[in-house]
């Protein structure tokens, strides 16, 4: 079983579930393969392009394009446990290379369209990947950085020739649109996905094709008992990312129901709604960055009437932004959490699961989570630790890719700590308080910035807010909050005074910043996190 059974609340529907892998598995198959010989006709993908009309794409497309992709791949020297680097936004050539690539049985290594050259030669030279799909508008940083991969041996552009790479157009017309899909099974690897890397170095997390089953009942629940009739989904997040992947293009796809894809070179909110309505959006996953930036456009409420459930996570996202939602929205959104390394293991379902503001949720069915102590000990209601998930997830990584003792690492027991400190209240509800690292020292206090920055950001003043602790001869630490302020608003000392006082009332005065710094934009990484040690010198 990979799927849930419908029951009346959340624990119902966790007794019902048990993690049941078919063998043998494979993504490709899964995810098109059957859909293309059961409904060939039925709408797998619309995209819409920056420049030019909308295209849909049916499932039979995408399997002939995905077998004739997978010959191409085949006739360049990939086989199977061979590394394919994908460095596109979305767009229909992204699922084509994956889907090829788990055909073959080889893996896919996704890549972010704005990481720089550093950025990418790190990955590729990690995963040693020896064929790349790009466009045009990447190729000057590949080839400022191809003579130092050796490994490197073909680079396909999707939208014409140049700088060392063949045009996948021509290649594609040219290949057999028929291909023998490899028989693997569920823990056979299937891509690698690196960390963002907030507390260090990247690291490449090897998942396998069960990853995606790993994601069903997560799925199904934060977007209220998906799919139902009519649902389509849509994120602006890219699908170079787990969020982009397994929560939304993978799912739907496995799901029969309809995707968009769209490029947005920068989050745009007033285009996000747009999308929304014009496409008549069910199902979206929204990011918290996003939603903060949508949030401060000052639409209506009942924008985006189609929508019937949002999913968000990432950062956590406080009454405030709940509010909003359901004002804008017509809904709950629904928070879940997760890493690179083990995605959607809490969250929330509104109509099975009373939302808690602040709170993650509960474990999703087929995930054990705890809080552990400093001895690696599960730890009682109310008392903080770190965060961590049990062995046996079908969500969980295999190991991070050619650095075993960081797996080792990663690993306390049974246990899979994730490196966030947190507390499960009396009721089962686990609250996030920060990165381990994150945790501020301040006059004997521990001080987690997680809910100082809500308070902020529920000034009608202030966009986003990252909380720091920077050195103090005698406190150890201060409290400092950087802010970004919402349209119409002008930094003073007046107004950093108010914020101030606004937590000290809110919340308490030993939580109130110290000093509080205007800055134009918020340092994140490639996902939309805030990175705060970029703040930490500032």
């Amino acid at each position: 079983m990979t799927e849930i059974t419908a029951a009346p609340d959340w624990e119902g529907i966790r007794a019902r579930f048990r993690w049941q892998l078919p063998v043998p598995y494979n993504l490709a198959e899964d995810m098109v393969g059957r859909w293309a010989r059961s409904d060939p006709g039925r709408l797998a993908l619309l995209h819409l392009p920056a420049e030019g009309e909308p295209r849909d794409y049916s499932f039979l497309e995408l399997e002939r394009a995905a077998c004739r992709m997978a010959n191409v791949l085949e006739a360049r020297g990939i086989y199977r446990g061979d590394r394919v680097a994908v460095l596109l936004s979305q767009s229909p050539e992204v699922l084509l290379t994956h889907l090829a690539a788990y055909k073959i049985g080889a893996i896919v290594v996704p890549l972010f369209t704005l990481f720089g050259p550093e950025g990418l030669e790190f990955r590729l030279t990690d995963s040693d990947a020896q064929l790349l799909v790009t466009d045009r508008a990447s190729l000057p940083k590949i080839a400022e950085i191809r003579g130092r991969l050796p490994g490197l041996q073909h680079v396909l552009s999707a939208d014409g020739a140049g700088d060392g790479a063949e045009a996948l157009g021509p290649l594609l017309e040219a290949a057999r649109d028929s291909f023998e899909t490899a028989a693997t099974g569920p823990d056979d690897p299937a891509f690698i996905s690196y960390t963002s890397g907030t507390t260090g170095p990247p690291k490449g997390a090897l998942h396998a094709h069960r990853v995606l089953l790993g994601h069903m009942p997560a799925v199904q629940l934060t977007h209220e008992l998906f799919p139902q009739e009519g649902d389509a989904m849509w994120t602006p997040a890219d699908w170079a990312w787990m969020g982009g992947l397994c929560n939304v293009a993978m799912p739907c796809l496995r799901f029969g129901v309809p995707l968009l894809s769209h490029r947005m070179e920068r989050f745009d909110p007033e285009r996000a709604f747009w999308l929304l309505e014009a496409f008549q959006i069910r199902n979206s996953f929204l990011p918290p960055t996003a939603l903060k930036l949508m949030r401060a456009a000052g639409k209506p409420a009942k924008s985006a009437p189609a929508l019937r459930s949002v999913g968000s996570g990432g950062e956590s996202l406080g009454a405030e932004l709940l509010d909003w939602g359901r004002e804008t929205f017509g809904l709950t959104i629904n928070e879940f959490y997760g890493q690179t390394e083990c995605n959607l293991v809490l969250g929330n379902c509104a109509s099975r699961l009373p939302v808690r503001p602040g709170s993650m949720g509960k474990p999703f069915p087929g995930s054990e989570v705890a809080i552990l102590g400093p001895e690696g000990e599960p730890l009682p209601p109310g008392e903080a630790g770190e965060i961590a998930v049990r062995r046996g997830d079908a969500a969980m990584f295999l190991r991070y890719w050619k650095a075993p003792r960081k797996t080792a690492e990663k690993f306390a027991g049974d246990w899979m700590l994730t490196g966030d400190e947190g507390v499960m209240d009396e009721d089962g509800y686990f609250h996030f308080a920060s990165r381990s690292d994150d945790v501020i020292t301040s006059s004997g206090y521990r001080i987690g910035p997680t809910e100082i920055e809500h308070c902020l950001t529920g000034h009608p003043a202030v966009a986003m807010a990252a909380v720091v602790g920077v050195p103090d001869p005698v406190r150890t630490e201060i409290v400092k909050a950087f802010v970004t302020l919402a349209p119409g608003h002008a930094a003073s000392e007046a107004l950093a005074e108010a914020l101030r006082a606004h937590v000290k009332a809110r919340l308490s005065p030993h939580l109130a910043p110290r000093e509080v710094a205007f800055i134009e934009r918020m340092p994140t990484t490639a996902t939309g996190k805030i990175r705060r040690r970029d703040l930490r010198g500032a």
